[in-house]
């Protein structure tokens, strides 16, 4: 498991060290049950703050792995057709996202 934290307190990060390894600032590997993985995506959720969380496990799908992103507002992990990928997004993309809902919204009335 790979856990790459930004801009969250320093006493988050001392907690994760307990359970993992702090490669570099913010970044965390280390091999833990999938009961412990939840709970500490759940801490990083709870103690974030205004900083940012990705996690990248490994699971049993067609990539061999799985992506989490909690505080990214520029992008989004998608799946097309079983496949997890981060999606961009910018001013032009989510205005055309806007337009192509609200255009189902009209058609399905």
């Amino acid at each position: 498991m790979i856990l790459i934290l930004e801009r969250v307190p320093r006493s988050l990060r001392g907690e994760l060290t307990r359970w993992l390894v702090e490669v570099d600032t913010g970044v965390f590997v280390g091999k833990v049950s999938a009961a412990v993985r939840e709970l500490l995506w759940q801490k990083c959720l709870q103690k974030r703050g205004e900083g940012r969380c990705c996690m990248v496990y490994n699971t049993n799908n067609e990539q061999g792995f799985a992506i989490r992103m909690e505080g990214y507002p520029d992008r989004s992990v998608r799946d097309f057709d079983g496949l997890q990928l981060v999606v961009f997004n910018n001013a032009e993309s989510l205005r055309k996202a806007r337009e192509i809902a609200r255009h189902r919204t009209l058609t399905s009335e």
